[in-house]
């Protein structure tokens, strides 16, 4: 999976809080502070898609980007390649269910004990 930088995780995050897509010139004036220049967020949109972490849609004017894939699914995948890349992969999830606040930790077993799709 590929990993992402602090501009693009904060790119994401308005992408995934904006279901209907935005322009780049939305995505910057979204982004805290605004002051990047437009072409710096083209060119982290552009690498993104590269990523297929966005879609784009060519307009009459601007282009539109949509968060390709849930901020969930990305997730869960981060989840799923660091539990991979564990040495002691029970020592990982023990240490991982630890950290979990109760209801955290009562989803989780819930979700446990539900039957698996196949």
């Amino acid at each position: 999976m590929a990993s992402m930088g602090e501009l693009e995780k904060a790119v994401m995050t308005v992408l995934w809080d904006r279901p209907d897509g935005a322009s780049a010139q939305q995505v910057r004036a979204a982004l805290a502070p605004p002051d990047l220049a437009v072409t710096t967020v083209l060119t982290v949109l552009t690498r993104l898609t590269r990523k297929h972490m966005v879609a784009r849609t060519e307009g009459a004017r601007a282009h539109r980007y949509f968060a390709a894939r849930s901020r969930e699914d990305f997730l869960s995948d981060l989840m799923t390649d660091a539990l991979g890349q564990a040495g002691d992969r029970g020592a990982l999830l023990a240490r991982f269910v630890g950290s979990m606040d109760s209801a955290d930790a009562d989803q989780l077993r819930k979700l446990v004990r539900r039957p698996r799709r196949r």
